[in-house]
């Protein structure tokens, strides 16, 4: 590969790299990137700032804070924001839709896998090993990217701290607490000068994504209801679950509690995005269509939630203003990503092999930093295999 980096007559330096190599590197994470929005964000920092040098500190934080603020999955619209940073609409469309197609195609082949054979008997002895090295993954993201993004400042390792205890309290990443932790830290580094004019960076999440417009029975219902969950549900990875509870189990009885369950073990031992187990859900529901209608609509407002203030943040990110507030909502948003170590623990920690598993993962990453994640987690998915049904069984 070539270095993406150039010098222009003035002597700065300047990041070159092509829109093709942004499309492979996304095809790629969305491949082999396990372990949810929290390891994926940490991933794009390692490859894209820091080993790469594509993507500056500054952008980096600027797509962090946009996808914690607006709805839908982190993950998908921190690629999709760093696919426009330097190509715009091209790569924000070609970067969002590169990372979510691989586990699109998975979920799939697992959806008719599932209904062709009855069950996933198999997949929960994969990710009780896959799930517990993930902890170690996503633990060792934490830590880069909290000695990296808030270094000494007192007032940020408090919205971290806070951030993290909300999150493990309550088991979600709240929007007012990132909103909340922006304002702080522009007051008290930037305090606004009343009598002036005022810039809007939020005015552009006025346009929502338009739902009903499909009259296809079931298809229509599919479309209509993941555009919603796709549109007001905030917070990442397994936020949306209790909404999709509530919906494909309650309202419209498409799955059992089984059903359901399975759906969401699917979405957690699948690379990519957490919440393309809303394409598994369609796939039970309507087949390929119902699966393709679904992920379709959950995803399209995230796009549209990303690229209509995109350009805003480009022009007035700046602004030592929004740099304050930025700071802040990458503090907090740091702060749930290390509270959610805790939380995806909990559920995947459940014995002294899974314990051991996530310990040893976090060990070697430490130790071996250019070792492959995929690596890792194809041991803990064979190691899972053999020992989760002699543990069942015993």
């Amino acid at each position: 590969m070539t270095d993406p980096t150039t010098t222009d007559a003035a002597g700065a330096t300047a990041m070159r790299y092509s829109l093709w190599q942004v499309v492979r590197y996304m095809l790629a994470l969305g491949t082999w990137g396990f372990g949810g929005p929290v390891a994926l964000a940490g991933y794009m920092y390692r490859d894209l700032v820091e080993r790469r040098g594509w993507i500056s500190e500054g952008d980096y934080k600027e797509g962090l804070a946009l996808a914690q603020l607006m709805p839908g999955p982190l993950a998908a619209q921190l690629a999709i924001y760093l696919g426009y940073v330097h190509y715009r609409l091209v790569g924000a469309t070609l970067a969002g839709l590169a990372f979510v197609l691989p586990s699109f195609l998975m979920v799939v082949a697992l959806g008719a896998a599932y209904v062709a054979y009855g069950g996933i008997g198999w997949m929960q002895a994969l990710f009780y090993g896959v799930g517990a090295a993930v902890i170690g993954i996503i633990a060792m993201s934490a830590y880069k990217l909290t000695t990296k993004s808030i270094g000494k400042d007192r007032l940020l390792w408090a919205i971290f701290l806070a951030s993290a205890a909300v999150t493990v309290i309550t088991k979600s990443e709240i929007v007012w607490v990132f909103l909340g932790a922006g304002v702080l830290v522009w007051l008290w580094r930037a305090p606004p000068k009343f009598g002036g004019s005022l810039h809007s960076v939020a005015a552009p999440a006025a346009a929502w994504f338009a739902l009903d417009t499909i009259d296809w029975h079931k298809l229509g219902q599919i479309g209509a209801y993941f555009a919603y969950a796709g549109t007001f549900v905030f917070g990442s990875g397994l936020a949306i679950v209790p909404f999709l509870y509530g919906g494909v189990v309650k309202e419209y009885a498409w799955l059992t509690d089984r059903q359901f369950v399975d759906a969401v073990a699917v979405a957690m031992i699948t690379p990519g995005p957490v919440v393309i187990t809303t394409g598994f859900i369609g796939y039970l529901v309507a087949g390929f269509w119902g699966a393709a209608v679904a992920a379709l609509a959950t995803f399209v407002p995230c796009y549209l939630f990303t690229v209509l203030p995109a350009p805003y943040f480009r022009k007035y990110g700046k602004l030592p203003a929004i740099v304050a507030f930025v700071d802040g909502v990458t503090a907090a948003a740091i702060g749930a990503i290390a509270g959610a170590v805790i939380v995806i623990g909990q559920r995947s920690i459940t014995d002294w092999v899974t314990a051991a598993l996530a310990l040893v993962t976090a060990g070697v990453l430490w130790r071996f930093k250019k070792l492959p994640e995929p690596v890792i987690v194809l041991a803990a998915a064979l190691i899972g295999l053999v020992v989760h049904p002699l543990l069942v069984h015993a």
